[in-house]
């Protein structure tokens, strides 16, 4: 099994981590056999959040008994210390342990320093001194945020979007990283679903050794297909560079990534599905989008008031109204064939 340091925290994890957003859609027996065939297959790290729902709740009753086995990591997006020391408290009694192995913030729109009026860092501290958590790390999909935070030297570990369709600004800031002896875990790797050859995924990401991947997994398929990479790595061949190179030029540019951050929408539109509505039809046959029920959702992109509040909160700054028009467009052509 191929493991990975998280920089300065000294945490070992496996380079398939289970990321556990997906377990929020299965019944609670379905997610507890899940996640203990993955613990049972060497599947060892498990990161969660607060804002996850059931997760933490499932990772709890899954995992009890077996504390001592795993590294847990979970999040909070509180904006205030009142907020934060409510958040721990509950992903403690939810996961059914007295410490966290990482705590993470959650994707803020600024980077929690000493000092800045929030309390939420002192927070943390103190936290981390009551033994509640062991290890202090930040998530985020703005690179402003993610090299302040790692400039900051205040982080252990950086959570951010990475994978082979990264931009040269996505991995300067991988790289930032390594300099700074900050553990790197990837979200997205799969890129919210868009790269669907699971091996050049892993192999990509393999090349920047001190990544550590966590894979979103609700499947016995798909954990089957991550475990038996653990000891069979795949290899980033001509073949699988072939299929990267493929993917790079239909996928890369100002797409969606469907972190979901836009959402809720005021008229009711599923920004973050309609907005890879272009790309999915690429990647899937028609049968699967080309449906009554997707022509009603994206008729709704009609009703858009342009009150450019899903802008705003866009991590990636991006034009979400037209792109939405442009999706529609695409889908409509195929629609009315």
């Amino acid at each position: 099994m191929q493991k990975v340091v998280l920089g300065k925290s000294g945490l070992v994890v496996p380079r398939n981590g289970f990321g556990a957003l997906p377990i929020q859609r299965i019944s609670q027996e379905a997610a507890v056999q899940l996640i203990r065939q993955a613990l049972d297959g060497g599947m060892y790290y498990f990161d969660t959040a607060r804002f996850y729902t059931d997760s933490e709740e499932k990772l709890g009753i899954a995992l009890e008994g077996r504390r001592s086995e795993v590294i847990i990591s979970t999040k909070t997006g509180a904006t205030t210390a009142e907020g934060f020391w409510k958040d721990l408290e509950t992903s403690l009694r939810l996961l059914r342990t007295d410490y966290v192995d990482l705590y993470q913030f959650h994707n803020l729109a600024f980077c929690p320093k000493p000092g800045d009026g929030s309390g939420l860092y002192e927070a943390m501290l103190e936290a981390q001194r009551q033994g509640k958590v062991h290890h202090i790390g930040i998530t985020n999909h703005r690179q402003k945020v993610a090299i302040e935070a790692i400039e900051s030297g205040l982080y252990e570990t950086l959570q951010y979007p990475f994978s082979y369709l990264a931009t040269d600004a996505d991995i300067h800031i991988v790289e930032l990283c390594k300099e700074h002896n900050m553990g790197f875990i990837c979200m997205k790797g799969l890129s919210g679903g868009l790269i669907t050859h699971s091996a050049a995924a892993y192999a990509w990401l393999a090349q920047y050794d001190h990544t550590a991947p966590i894979w979103g997994i609700q499947k016995k398929s798909e954990l089957d297909e991550w475990l038996s990479y653990q000891d069979n790595p795949p290899v980033l061949d001509d073949e699988m560079r072939a299929i990267i190179e493929k993917d790079r030029r239909e996928l890369s540019g100002n797409f969606c990534r469907g972190c979901g951050y836009c959402q809720p929408c005021t008229v009711g539109i599923k920004i973050q599905d309609c907005n890879r509505m272009s790309l999915f039809l690429q990647r899937a046959p028609h049968s699967v989008y080309v449906t009554q029920e997707w022509a009603d959702e994206m008729a709704k992109i009609d009703n858009c008031v342009h009150c450019d509040i899903c802008k705003t909160r866009c991590p990636y700054g991006l034009d979400i109204p037209n792109l939405l028009v442009k999706n529609k467009e695409d889908f409509d052509r195929v629609w009315n064939r």
